[in-house]
């Protein structure tokens, strides 16, 4: 059995309570259950992390492209928070590990600041989910599922 590896990024964890107006009321605890349903019946084991870190995010992007490398791994699912439109540090991880990414986010971030519109991540993404609130999750879930068997 594949896993599917979740990796979310800063502020993340407020999630429930961080301006409910634009990420919703569901918690970080809520996303995982949600995950391990969406993983549970696409047949993935579900690795589900979050870290305010930039470089714990690089260093479990490098163990994600061993898994892979190895044949445990379906792929990398990842919020990155504000580091999408910062971090050259993530984009060059995802790069250099080869590692099948789904770029994650919970609002519209075309539809907020000027500065959430671009993103370091999604050139080295095979997809962009944004704007469909936690339910993103279980889409980019099944777009790993496809993925794995070339839907």
């Amino acid at each position: 059995m594949k896993t599917a590896l979740i990796l979310n990024g800063p502020n993340l964890n407020l999630l429930g309570t961080r301006e409910p107006a634009v990420y919703g009321s569901h918690t970080l605890a809520d996303v995982e259950k949600l995950c391990a349903q969406a993983c549970a019946s696409h047949g993935f084991a579900l690795d589900f992390r979050q870290s305010n870190h930039e470089g714990v995010l690089v260093d479990w992007l490098h163990e994600a492209g061993r898994a892979q490398a190895a044949g445990t791994l379906a792929g990398v699912i990842l919020n990155a928070g504000a580091y999408t439109h910062t971090s050259v540090a993530l984009f060059d991880a995802i790069k250099g590990t080869g590692v099948t990414l789904i770029e994650l986010h919970i609002s519209n971030v075309f539809a907020r600041e000027a500065f959430r519109h671009h993103s370091y991540i999604s050139p080295a993404a095979k997809a962009v989910i944004c704007g469909l609130g936690v339910s993103g999750y279980a889409l980019a879930i099944a777009g790993l599922a496809g993925m794995q068997t070339g839907v």
